[in-house]
């Protein structure tokens, strides 16, 4: 074997190693570029809207998901759920949530887009605990005509299963309502008026 040989075959093993070790380089200096594309964390925690799956979520069940650093249930309703919402009314500080911290497009004894489905902002208008759902009717230890809603065990606050709170407790207003859209039927938008909504 020549010496021209061995050089040939040195150079091409150099030129592929410096190729290979390039293209990583080249890799590693490219994923801190790719990822300033996408919305930080602290952007995503001071309003980037938030998608979320909610074709699996059953009758009756309460999903929470973080949006602007606070915890969004989505409930999704039973008819039973719904039906019974009027029955609170008296009990209720605001019952036409006519001082509540909502966007103009809600309204009603839902407070929803779609009554089966209340998105809703999870800390209490009191000191911001978060309530726990308690769906059963019937007495309870802190309400003895309990008709399922949500109940804070910090200070003892009472809302109906949408949101709007009971007289007689520290909190003051009915929880509040984040902006939303429904992309589809199994997607909801938290952060996102629907399109022409006000």
């Amino acid at each position: 074997m020549s010496s021209d040989d061995v050089n040939k075959g040195r150079r091409r093993f150099l030129v592929a190693t410096t190729s290979a070790v390039g293209a990583v380089g080249v890799g590693f200096a490219a994923i801190p570029f790719i990822q300033s594309w996408m919305p930080s964390a602290k952007a995503q925690a001071v309003g980037a809207p938030v998608e979320v799956n909610i074709s699996k979520l059953k009758e009756g069940q309460l999903l929470k998901v973080q949006w602007r650093g606070q915890t969004i249930g989505i409930l999704r309703r039973t008819d039973e759920m719904i039906s019974g919402l009027g029955k609170v009314d008296e009990v209720l500080v605001d019952p036409e949530s006519a001082n509540a911290d909502q966007p103009a497009y809600i309204h009603g004894e839902p407070r929803a887009l779609r009554p089966d489905y209340l998105v809703v902002n999870m800390h209490c208008t009191h000191l911001g605990c978060i309530p726990q759902m308690i769906p059963e009717v019937g007495p309870q230890p802190f309400d003895d005509h309990w008709n399922g809603g949500f109940y804070c065990p910090c200070h003892k606050s009472k809302f109906d299963l949408s949101g709007r709170v009971y007289k007689g407790v520290p909190a003051p207003t009915n929880l509040r309502i984040p902006p939303y859209s429904f992309l589809d039927d199994g997607t909801v938008m938290i952060g996102v008026s629907p399109q022409g909504a006000v």
